[in-house]
């Protein structure tokens, strides 16, 4: 489909107020608005495959609410991630809160129909659970692709009461299934109690590996920026964020918050690393605006989609900035 040079971007902050205006992510257009796009921003209320706190089916209305501040223009990559490409909310997909697996098969479907129009997908959750259907979609596109997890959990535990679909066990399910590339997968935010040894060994034997939150304080967030490049090295990428990678004071409204983890700025600076890499979609999971407070949480949120979507910008207008030698610069 030939592509449209004139893009419609948010709605202009000089001439409507930021409180004022549509509710969608960023105040962007609706995907019925343009046609087509080339990143869709999609919701999915969905959180029956929590194990604690309930509450992330509001999250995608909340990231949309906390994103009216967001600009045009993100001088850290030097790029217009609404300028550079047509960027678009596609609502959200409506899928059955009584049943995991009828909820998948949705998720899958309606993803599905807009990555085969040719756009790439920014998913706003909804729990953990929705990153395996996309993850099917992804993997039906490009083949085994390299999952970068941001988390506090490893979520590539086995079952929960039995119960192989939930927000604990995609990344386990996907591997099971082929879709991800075991010599690149990485989690990064990674911290607190597990239940035994044996998690970390079968995670290893998944083939992710791991940055600790802890190790941030020791390598510094240039050196994480530079293990998680060489580890995805390249070939398609698949960014997963659950906002529990940040510690509970940027971010206390999710479900299963756990001490000691990045701060935001953190965050979004290693997001910002993953510029010039072939990143396909992504997706921000846990906001539970129940527990949030002044849209700390949602903010966060928000900021992360941005810096998402400015790297996919980055790639597309070659804008990411680079040293004498062409590697990027965080």
């Amino acid at each position: 489909m030939p592509k449209d040079l004139t893009r419609r971007g948010p709605v202009d902050a000089t001439e409507v107020p930021r409180f004022a205006g549509p509710d969608t992510f960023a105040r962007l257009p609706r995907l019925d608005e343009v046609g087509h796009a080339d990143v869709a921003v999609v919701g999915v209320p969905f959180d029956s495959g929590v194990s604690y706190r309930p509450g992330a089916r509001f999250g995608p209305a909340h990231i949309r609410q906390s994103s009216k501040l967001l600009r045009p223009y993100n001088p850290a990559l030097d790029t217009e991630p609404f300028g550079a490409q047509q960027v678009a909310d596609a609502g959200d997909i409506a899928c059955n809160p009584f049943s995991i697996r009828e909820a998948v098969r949705t998720i899958e479907e309606r993803a599905r129909a807009l990555v085969d129009q040719g756009m790439r997908l920014l998913t706003l959750g909804g729990d953990h659970t929705i990153a395996l259907p996309l993850l099917r979609v992804m993997a039906e596109r490009h083949g085994p692709v390299a999952v970068l997890h941001f988390d506090a959990h490893l979520d590539t535990w086995d079952t929960y009461f039995g119960e192989p679909y939930t927000h604990g066990t995609p990344f386990r399910r996907a591997a099971e299934e082929g879709l991800l590339d075991p010599a690149r997968c990485l989690h990064i935010g990674i911290r607190g109690p597990l239940y035994s040894r044996r998690d970390l060994l079968e995670d290893a034997e998944l083939g992710f590996r791991v940055v600790r939150s802890d190790d941030f304080e020791t390598e510094g967030t240039r050196g994480v920026v530079e293990r998680m490049r060489d580890r995805l090295g390249t070939g398609p990428v698949y960014v997963s964020v659950d906002i529990d990678v940040l510690d509970p004071a940027y971010a206390p409204g999710t479900g299963t918050p756990e001490a000691g983890g990045l701060t935001s700025r953190e965050l979004l600076t290693v997001l910002r690393g993953l510029a010039g890499l072939d990143v396909v979609g992504a997706d921000i999971v846990e906001v539970a605006p129940a527990y949030d407070h002044a849209e700390i949480t949602g903010i966060a949120a928000a900021h992360v989609g941005y810096e998402l979507l400015s790297v996919l910008a980055a790639e597309v207008s070659g804008n990411a900035p680079k040293d004498s030698h062409g590697r990027f610069v965080p």
